[in-house]
């Protein structure tokens, strides 16, 4: 049986890093002698290496977001991430170390220009689905990708003190009581502080998702936003003078299934068929304990 597990690269890379950084100067990160930063990709290529031990995928790949100002969603709203701060030079190292990495070792890893890691996971993953190829794992904390579950693809989320978990379609719809394509619906309403991403100022949690469950969507909310019902009266202002940001929005957290570039890409360059000694050869050059 086919298994895909799409990795969401920089997720990874940068809660690696973090992780390791936290209360370091970069003069104290791990290093090789000739001066490469190792701390996120040690953590990275662990958790891939353990991925593939226990999930015996036959196809991978890793995506990798292109930069904040070439993203379409950029274009489409000027202040998309734009609360966020530069990265750390060593982080940024350590995604071009990677990268070549992954080139010399054979692991399959895909940009697509003007797209995020998760358009690229969307469209695979879609297409996957589509295919009746198999299984298929999304790796990342980020819970925007919840909108792409179905009943063959699956998120694995790492839970701080518990491991990863395997966060099916089932458990988002006994959790949240809709089905994941409205997540999006959800997320518009709320916005995205980490993505600078606006929703509707005033909607919080304790309105956002009983909105979509009552009404389905965010037009089905508009649609009836005259009759309402008394519960929301609270927010009606708040929706009616929100509305333009609610679209804007819904368009924003809406991760693209079809990349007309990744139409005809064959899931045959994603075939898994890793040589372990030149990666364990990689790794050593590195300083990367990590064994295989």
């Amino acid at each position: 049986m086919n298994r895909l597990i799409l990795i969401d690269g920089f997720n990874l890379l940068s809660r690696g890093y973090f992780a390791t950084a936290y209360g370091k100067s970069e003069e104290q990160l791990t290093k090789t002698p000739e001066g490469l930063y190792t701390n996120a990709l040690r953590v990275k290529m662990q958790k891939i290496i353990s991925l593939i031990n226990d999930y015996n995928p036959t196809h991978f790949a890793v995506t990798w977001d292109v930069k904040r100002d070439e993203s379409k969603r950029r274009e489409l709203f000027k202040e998309y991430k734009g609360t966020r701060g530069e990265l750390p030079q060593p982080l940024i190292q350590q995604y071009e170390t990677a990268v070549k990495l992954f080139e010399a070792t054979g692991i399959p890893q895909l940009t697509v220009e003007g797209f995020e890691a998760d358009d690229v996971m969307g469209t695979l993953s879609h297409r996957w689905t589509n295919d009746q190829m198999g299984d298929c794992f999304i790796y990342s904390n980020d819970r925007d990708l919840l909108q792409l579950l179905n009943e063959k693809v699956s998120q694995i989320i790492a839970i701080r003190k518990e491991g990863d978990k395997v966060y099916t379609e089932e458990h988002f719809k006994t959790e949240y009581g809709i089905t994941p394509d409205q997540w999006i619906d959800v997320k518009a309403l709320l916005g995205d502080k980490s993505d600078n991403i606006p929703g509707v100022a005033g909607v919080g949690d304790k309105a956002a998702l009983p909105l979509v469950q009552q009404y389905g969507s965010v037009d089905g909310v508009y649609t009836s936003i005259e009759t309402l019902d008394t519960k929301y009266n609270r927010y009606r202002k708040k929706l009616i003078d929100g509305e333009e940001s609610a679209k804007l929005s819904l368009q924003l957290v809406t991760i693209e299934k079809q990349i007309p570039e990744l139409a005809d890409h064959s899931f045959d360059d994603l075939k898994l068929s890793l040589d372990y000694d030149t990666l364990q050869s990689a790794f050593n050059d590195l300083g990367l304990r990590i064994r295989l």
